[in-house]
């Protein structure tokens, strides 16, 4: 029985252990090895987190700043890759300084639902991000989001309530995420040929849009969910919503 016993509160100890790594912090590396020698735009920064994990984030720079727009990924990649890159390079030429934050990641063949364990880690990235911005002294800090970051950023906005944020642009939620209690602006932006989920989802999305007249959901014509070959596309409403709303 006490071998038993003991047997039970080391599974229990594992368990909690794994669970609090659920982040893939061997694959999170090599995606650091692989985009740091590409950077040609903004500068590496590594933020911390309670825990004393170190993330790559990238720092651009624009000037006379409206605003510093912390960009955050989907599921699985980096804050270089695909739709992330052109937003986080280009929208300092806008005038918004960008911050691009490397999100937990899983093994490559992890499924969407298997990243819930992750939220409270990337809530946690988040805000030590938006500490960052704040400390540089921008006023503004807007949040713009794709796909699996969406749902993060959701677990962020709801452990930080006062965070501060001056609007949000969520882009490809997978989700139905709930924007009743916000109290700041949120564009709800999604392709004409987006994904199932973020398609049957949309009007529950808008639904909660209603209560904030600077809130607004838009469908980008033709785009998918990467916004493959729409990435100018991309770049014009996330500047065009901002220039308006902020």
């Amino acid at each position: 029985m006490r071998f038993m016993n003991r047997l039970v509160a080391v599974s229990l100890a594992l368990g909690m252990t794994f669970s609090a790594h659920a982040s893939d912090y061997v694959r999170e590396a090599k995606w650091a090895d692989e985009v740091l020698p590409s950077v040609m735009t903004g500068d590496p920064v590594w933020l911390e987190i309670p825990s004393g994990h170190k993330y790559l984030t990238l720092y651009t720079e624009a000037n006379n700043a409206k605003a510093g727009v912390i960009v955050i990924h989907g599921m699985g990649v980096h804050p270089d890759w695909g739709l992330i890159g052109p937003l986080r390079q280009n929208l300092p030429e806008q005038g918004y300084a960008t911050l691009s934050l490397q999100m937990p990641v899983m093994k490559a063949d992890a499924k969407g639902d298997e990243y819930p364990p992750t939220f409270d880690e990337a809530a946690e990235r988040i805000k030590v991000a938006v500490d960052f911005m704040a400390a540089k002294g921008y006023r503004k800090i807007v949040l713009a989001t794709h796909s699996m970051g969406c749902r993060m950023t959701a677990r962020y906005l709801e452990k930080n309530p006062k965070s501060g944020i001056a609007a949000w642009v969520a882009i490809g939620a997978p989700a139905a995420l709930n924007y009743d209690k916000l109290k700041f602006p949120v564009l709800d932006l999604y392709g004409e040929n987006d994904l199932p989920q973020v398609l049957n989802t949309a009007k529950a999305r808008a639904d909660g849009l209603r209560g904030n007249a600077k809130s607004t959901q838009m469908i980008a014509p033709k785009a998918d969910h990467f916004f493959n070959g729409k990435e100018q596309q991309l770049l014009e409403i996330v500047r065009s919503y901002l220039d308006k709303t902020l």
